[in-house]
């Protein structure tokens, strides 16, 4: 299977230099742009499996870029960024990225990234076979062949990062599941995310699978211990 990646930088120095390391270390498909324009446009024909996104492009900042790629592409999104700072982390991370790495950055480590977030794609996909197509959790429902989520039969639309932790959080229904954990199976080992991260997806699968989101119901905080998402409402 060819693993597809997109890179979008400025800089051309760096997406050179980018797509020299990532075809050693096995991307076999790799497309460029240069601006958000360019980006979005080829992302819609490639379909790529990884885009890594610079926050500072030309024409369209890599926030807004993410933001459309969104309504039409579950593939995951790196963002490369200059800026350290937890709150900008947490508005690349809220706007449907998956994971930050900042400048300057070693490209192995971009490399790393991405073949973890490939890792949590195949799990995504070889799930079916061993748990069955279809699974059910209260109101919520998901189609592991399509991957797509349902809540009381309406079909929620989630990122590709919201998939994978409300899958495994139903696989887990009625346990308690540490946020050590959630970062190990959704986000991967090679992931090095900042405390808010697990909040900030939180939050927004509460936005979309609750009817009160600042009063949660189903997926609720065990102060201390991590979250659970439970069987029964009530």
């Amino acid at each position: 299977m060819e693993n597809k990646i997109l890179l979008v930088d400025d800089e051309k120095d760096i997406v050179d230099l980018m797509e020299e390391v990532l075809k050693k270390e096995g991307f076999h498909v790799i497309q460029k742009a240069y601006t958000g324009t360019d980006a979005l446009k080829i992302c819609r024909e490639f379909q790529p499996d990884v885009i890594v996104l610079d926050i500072m492009l030309p024409d369209i900042d890599g926030l807004e870029v993410c933001k459309q790629i969104r309504e039409f592409s579950y593939c995951s999104i790196l963002f490369l960024s200059s800026r350290n700072d937890d709150v900008d982390k947490i508005l690349g991370l809220s706007c449907g990225g998956d994971d930050y790495i900042t400048k300057p950055f070693s490209p192995r480590e971009v490399a790393f990234r991405a073949k973890a977030q490939l890792r949590r794609q195949q799990y995504q996909t070889d799930l079916p076979l061993e748990t069955g197509a279809c699974l059910t959790v209260g109101p919520l429902s998901i189609d592991k062949e399509s991957c797509r989520a349902y809540k009381e039969g309406r079909e929620i639309g989630l990122t590709g990062r919201e998939y994978l932790l409300l899958s495994y959080l139903m696989e887990n229904a009625d346990k308690i599941i540490s946020k050590e954990r959630l970062y190990e199976q959704v986000w991967g080992e090679y992931s090095s995310i900042c405390d808010n991260t697990i909040m900030v997806h939180i939050r927004h699968l509460r936005e979309k699978i609750e009817d009160f989101p600042s009063h949660p119901q189903q997926l609720i905080t065990v102060k201390g211990l991590g979250y659970k998402l439970k069987k029964r409402i009530g």
